[in-house]
């Protein structure tokens, strides 16, 4: 993606996570790390530190001010991408719990690539429907919960198979008019492009609302789907519960 279309990219994916941050913060224009103590950040769970990088930078929220000293110590020698390095984290911090890295990746009206739905009927349901959870089960806990199909607030994108809902994606509507993506699809049904569907009328759904799509994930399948539909990565998040 051309540095033309990426800014406004980057603009909008650093203005929504410095209002997660829910303290005044921002990322460093040059690159570099700011920490602020924020113990209701949206960036990661209650008392967690969290992590984001984005086009060279950081912002990092921590729940205490005697957490801030402890990280603000740890990451004064890192290089930014170190810092959502799970591993470069640990080596520096006394870690209890990690989740993550996971990319965060953002897509333009411009780059977006959509991929025809072909053979598969591509229909529509609430993101209470029981189907729905009949699909979270068939795919796992792990899969389910990254997927968050019950956080969803637009329609469901969904394919069926033998009658069977097989892939499923939609977004939930975040701050800073953001939309961010699940995707889910049955462990049979993996690897023909159902992801690539789904995900592209979901996409398409929310630019056509003027949103921000989102796709965050940690694997390599997801992020190819993604790949596929035009976004680009523009960085990471890490979330750290620290020891003791």
């Amino acid at each position: 993606m051309g540095a033309v279309l990426r800014e406004p990219l980057l603009v909008r994916a650093r203005g929504l996570w410095e209002g997660l941050a829910r303290v005044p913060v921002s990322f460093a224009p040059t690159g570099g790390v700011n920490v602020v103590v924020s113990p209701e950040s949206g960036m990661c769970p209650v008392g967690w530190v969290g992590v984001v990088a984005l086009g060279g930078s950081a912002i990092v929220t921590v729940p205490s001010e005697s957490a801030a000293v402890i990280v603000r110590d740890a990451v004064a020698g890192l290089p930014v991408e170190d810092v959502v390095d799970g591993v470069a984290v640990r080596e520096v911090l006394p870690v209890a719990r990690v989740l993550g890295p996971a990319a965060l990746a953002y897509v333009s009206p411009e780059a977006f690539r959509p991929v025809e739905a072909g053979a598969w009927t591509v229909e529509q349901l609430p993101a209470s429907h029981p189907e729905l959870r009949l699909l979270e089960r068939a795919a796992g806990r792990e899969d389910a919960g990254e997927a968050a199909l019950d956080e969803i607030t637009s329609p469901v994108f969904v394919v069926r198979e033998h009658g069977q809902v097989v892939a499923a994606a939609g977004y939930r509507a975040w701050p800073s008019r953001t939309a961010h993506i699940g995707v889910l699809t049955a462990p049979g049904a993996r690897g023909r492009g159902l992801a690539r569907v789904t995900g592209s009328a979901t996409v398409a759904h929310a630019l056509a609302a003027g949103l921000l799509p989102q796709w965050r994930a940690r694997p390599p399948a997801s992020r190819r789907v993604a790949a596929v539909l035009g976004f680009e990565e523009l960085g990471f998040q890490l979330s750290v519960e620290i020891a003791g």
